[in-house]
């Protein structure tokens, strides 16, 4: 995995992406000749026209990015990279015909676009069909040697068995034979120089997944493997990588402390998210006032009580606050007066409020919240504070998701089903710690991104 702006990308995916991008510029540059002969104009060089290709080509590569073209099923699975990419092409040119009206000049001509769209589709699909062996076999993973045979080294096995899988194993090292669970691992005392039979393995990364590391680290082995070239990790930083989540069960707070994260470097970045979300809010409270106020009437129209309801939540720093939202609820869903976790196919909710839900419109409203400085467009979710005492209670580090604003889609609604337990809410956890210690506006662009496919595909937490 490259490491861009704080966020792992495969290998794999990065390569597509780019020869998906090249690909759109020859689709657009191909309609643009096809329709200049058509119509007996002279064909003069692409540099007169490069802006114009390189705003299709943008254009349909962000829509393929939003609606999950680069992600695992696509990769694994042709016919659903079809449907992906038919949905982005068409998502693209519709977005890139507003732009015309915004922008003339900056786009093709309509004529253009018909043949680019056609094109895309065609040169994309053809290059998943081609390369699609080559990301999902072995050219892009790495070789991983793990130095444990315990539990958690169990974990990188079951992880390494997964479909889409960036890694492979080579090879298990028993460091401690009273706890080792994978029985294929060679005993440490039978391997003469470990630096040396890493190098025969050709392994690319050494990962320290130990059970118990007091007094147990080999720190000898460790710095002959780094300074031959290869990489070495520890399990909590490799699990890190490789699920976009922090491990609640290998990390400890000397990892939190000291790995690369939580920066302070961020004030920057804070300034213009701030920008960003006065900036969107506005525009989008402007823009979907009339849905907000259609759904609200329709609200009262269904069933009794207020068509907004307003509900205590905790924000940053553990802060309460307000947030707005559309009521999607019967009215007396809490009668008894105590919080209760709201559920898949919840038999409280409406029949507007499964509509409003399945689109997200009952989340509109929390834009005045953004607005208000109360939340921003990306974070964790906001958690009623009855249920925040109880999990910071039983869920390490539960407290520590407060050190960023709240938002109305974050990592864990774009990675994580539906859920609402002790469970699910330490999953949500660890991605929304994952968030907290590397966010960038990158990370957060590619969650406004992801969140459209969400909409598209109700595949992740509603």
């Amino acid at each position: 995995m490259i490491r861009l702006f704080k966020h792992y990308i495969p290998y794999a995916v990065l390569f597509l992406a780019l020869i998906d991008l090249c690909l759109l510029v020859a689709a657009a540059e191909t309609a643009w000749v096809i329709r200049a002969h058509q119509i007996g104009m002279q064909v003069d060089h692409i540099g007169n026209r490069f802006g114009q290709l390189v705003v299709f080509a943008l254009s349909v590569h962000v829509a393929a990015m939003a609606v999950g073209v680069y992600g695992l099923d696509a990769l694994q699975s042709l016919r659903f990279a079809v449907v992906r990419l038919l949905v982005a092409v068409s998502l693209g040119v519709i977005f890139q015909s507003v732009m015309a009206f915004v922008l003339p000049g900056a786009t093709l001509w309509r004529s253009n676009s018909l043949y680019a769209m056609i094109l895309a589709f065609l040169f994309l699909a053809t290059s998943r069909a081609i390369l699609s062996s080559l990301v999902g076999g072995q050219s892009f993973k790495r070789r991983l040697l793990v130095l444990g045979a315990g539990a958690r080294a169990q974990r990188i096995k079951e992880l390494e068995a997964k479909p889409g899988a960036g890694f492979a194993v080579v090879g298990f090292i028993a460091m401690d034979e009273a706890k080792r669970v994978i029985p294929e691992a060679i005993n440490r005392s039978a391997i003469c120089n470990l630096a040396e039979y890493v190098e025969k393995l050709g392994a690319s990364e050494v990962v320290l997944a130990l059970e118990e590391r007091r007094n147990a680290m080999p720190l000898d082995d460790l710095l002959r493997i780094k300074t031959t070239g290869v990489h070495v990790n520890d399990i909590s930083t490799f699990l890190e990588r490789e699920t976009g989540r922090v491990d609640l069960d290998s990390v400890n707070p000397s990892w939190l402390i000291f790995s690369d994260g939580f920066s302070s470097g961020r004030r920057l970045s804070g300034i213009a998210k701030r920008l960003f979300d006065i900036t969107a809010s506005l525009l989008l409270l402007f823009f979907t006032a009339p849905i907000i106020l259609l759904f609200a009437l329709l609200i009262k129209m269904e069933s009794k009580g207020p068509a907004f309801y307003r509900q205590v939540r905790v924000g940053l720093f553990g802060q309460h606050y307000q947030v707005l939202k559309l009521r999607s609820m019967r009215s007396d869903a809490e009668a008894s007066g105590q919080a209760v976790w709201a559920q898949k196919d919840d038999s409280r909710v409406t029949v507007i409020g499964k509509f409003i839900r399945e689109f997200r419109i009952d989340e509109l409203p929390q834009t005045w919240n953004v607005l208000k400085g109360e939340m921003s467009f990306v974070g964790p979710r906001p958690e009623r504070p009855e249920f925040v005492a109880d999990l910071e209670q039983q869920l390490s580090y539960y407290a520590e998701r407060h050190m960023v604003k709240p938002g109305i889609t974050g990592w864990a609604q774009v990675n994580y089903p539906y859920g609402a337990s002790i469970e699910d809410s330490r999953h949500k956890l660890e991605y929304d710690l994952y968030y907290a210690k590397n966010y960038t506006p990158f990370l957060d662009l590619l969650i406004l991104l992801q969140t459209v496919r969400v909409v598209f595909w109700p595949d992740g937490a509603r």
